[in-house]
């Protein structure tokens, strides 16, 4: 892994940013603004230019982490958030007939959880969580020292799963401030930084749904150490104190004295989680 140079692509709503991978490290990022409102051949455009900038011959293939679902066997996207053109896009296909190199396509969540793995809070371990907190509620799951994302890349998506009167997602991530209180989520980390109590107990109330999100994970994934990522975990001092009273409830209380809870302070996830994608299949 030390001396191999992969390109690492994450794909937001509104940017897109590459970099080249090797020894453990970003060498070189590149980002570029997308034409969200493009064509799909104007979006592939965008890939093309940042790729075209960090692209030599000791380049051993391109890791692209997604906002959608992806067909992981054929490399298909699907309805890609934020870009209405995107509906069904063989991205892998069209990129290696390209650049005649392997091209892996994964859920942006998934490669969260591959970045901290392979190179931040998770390294070492056989299993973990990623779960990202941010506009939504995502999460990547290491079993056995693989991604486990199920052919659909459908593994992990806790935020869909019906909670009260809608998902988790609505409550546990960034949108319970918009949805509830009709405020955005970065006015609210700001005013709670600034000892507004107010605004510390929206988090707090956020932290309660965040907690039974958990006890979901726990129950499924048998969950014993979770990496938090996304902006929300930058609020953790307000919400941490709610989230693990509801966690402590859990049926199974030896679960909970081996469960660890740890912040992730990795720069550019994206991008490394995306080449992870190329390490995971060795």
């Amino acid at each position: 892994m030390s001396e191999t140079k992969v390109i690492g692509i994450d794909l937001g709503a509104t940017n897109i940013r590459a970099g080249i991978v090797q020894e453990g490290s970003i060498h070189t990022i590149q980002s570029k603004r997308i034409k969200s409102a493009g064509t799909v051949e104007e979006v592939l455009a965008d890939f093309y230019l940042l790729i075209d900038a960090l692209l030599d011959k000791e380049v051993v293939a391109i890791g692209i982490g997604v906002p959608s679902v992806v067909d992981l066997a054929k490399g298909i996207v699907y309805d890609v958030q934020h870009i209405p053109s995107w509906k069904e896009v063989p991205l892998k296909e069209i990129l290696e007939t390209k650049y005649k190199i392997p091209v892996f396509v994964n859920n942006d969540a998934n490669c969260f959880a591959l970045g901290e793995f392979h190179f931040g809070k998770g390294r070492g371990k056989s299993e973990m969580i990623g779960l990202t907190i941010g506009t939504g509620l995502g999460a990547g799951a290491i079993v056995n020292k693989h991604l486990f994302a199920g052919p659909n890349c459908g593994v992990g998506e806790f935020g869909m799963v019906d909670y009260l009167e809608h998902n988790y997602e609505y409550y546990a991530s960034g949108q319970y401030f918009s949805h509830i209180y009709n405020l955005k989520g970065e006015e609210v980390f700001e005013r709670a930084k600034a000892g507004d109590k107010q605004a510390q107990q929206y988090y707090a109330e956020m932290g309660t749904h965040l907690g039974n999100a958990i006890k979901l994970i726990m129950y499924t994934f048998d969950a014993s150490y979770i990496v938090l990522g996304g902006s929300v975990r930058h609020a953790y001092p307000y919400f941490e104190k709610n989230m693990w009273a509801r966690i402590n409830t859990f049926a199974y209380g030896h679960s909970i004295t081996s469960l660890k809870i740890e912040l992730s302070d990795l720069e550019n996830a994206g991008i490394l989680g995306a080449a992870g994608l190329y390490y995971d299949q060795l």
